[in-house]
């Protein structure tokens, strides 16, 4: 009966390029908070800027330009700047720019990543740095859009979806920064009423947040009731609206389902 339950639900999803690495924020150690580094991501490329300190105990102006690899780190040289004094009218003939080492941005997580970056004829600094979060961020709202994803490792391989879709209204109630309810109600004709909730505790990162271990379940014509986990990531509020990825594994399958939805601003 769970293996319908779950397979129902796969029958709504497909897949959606949200699934890209994108780790535009601020990063930063929260061992060693008053340095960091702002990453801009643009597709495959990034410009990180350091905010950190030479020898001498002074703020210290560097900049990478990185480029992703075939192991999904990003990697290129790092440069030294230097220019004209911000209060006086800008002299571009005082404007340097120096190939000063390389830099290597590498994530482990969507969260979490080694940054290693080398001077030439100095030191190798590595450190484990992560989002750094600013403000509470609203996911609450009702919203609609459509789901995408796969379906993988089922015991039984004609089980195995590669691409499957739907189209949804979502609600989301949150409570601060301790727990959110994300309620999806399905709109396609054939599942017309079919409705699943996923609900658990936040942890937020930067400008993304994760419900670890998320209670999920389904109800609708024609559905067992019945009760599955699920990992939320990259839960990401944005202007227009939000996005995020859930993992699950019930039934002898696996779900990667990502979805992306406007907001209702009427």
């Amino acid at each position: 009966m769970l293996r319908r339950f779950v397979l129902i639900i796969l029958a709504l999803t497909f897949a959606t390029p949200v699934g890209a690495a994108w780790y535009a924020d601020i990063w930063y150690n929260p061992d060693e908070s008053g340095w960091g580094v702002q990453v801009v991501q643009s597709s495959t490329f990034q410009f990180v800027t350091f905010f950190i300190y030479g020898a001498d105990g002074r703020p210290t102006w560097y900049t990478a330009q990185l480029t992703e690899d075939a192991d999904g780190n990003f990697n290129g040289p790092l440069y030294a700047t230097t220019g004209a004094y911000f209060a006086s009218p800008w002299n571009p003939a005082q404007l340097t720019v120096t190939t000063a080492g390389t830099a290597s941005f590498r994530p482990s997580s969507a969260y979490r990543a080694t940054l290693v970056y080398a001077l030439t004829g100095g030191p190798t600094v590595t450190k484990e740095i992560q989002r750094q979060t600013l403000t509470p961020m609203v996911l609450a709202g009702n919203y609609s859009g459509s789901i995408s994803g796969s379906v993988t490792g089922c015991t039984n391989p004609a089980d195995n979806k590669s691409a499957i879709r739907g189209r949804f209204n979502l609600t989301i109630a949150q409570v601060g920064e301790q727990s959110a309810t994300l309620t999806f109600s399905f709109v396609d004709d054939t599942y017309k009423g079919m409705v699943c909730t996923m609900s658990g505790p936040l942890t937020h990162f930067g400008s993304l947040y994760r419900i670890g271990g998320a209670q999920y379940s389904c109800t609708g014509q024609g559905i067992t009731p019945g009760m599955t986990s699920a990992n939320l990531e990259r839960l990401y509020p944005m202007q227009q609206g939000i996005q995020g990825v859930w993992n699950a594994s019930a039934g002898g399958c696996t779900q990667t389902i990502h979805f992306a939805a406007v907001g209702d601003w009427s």
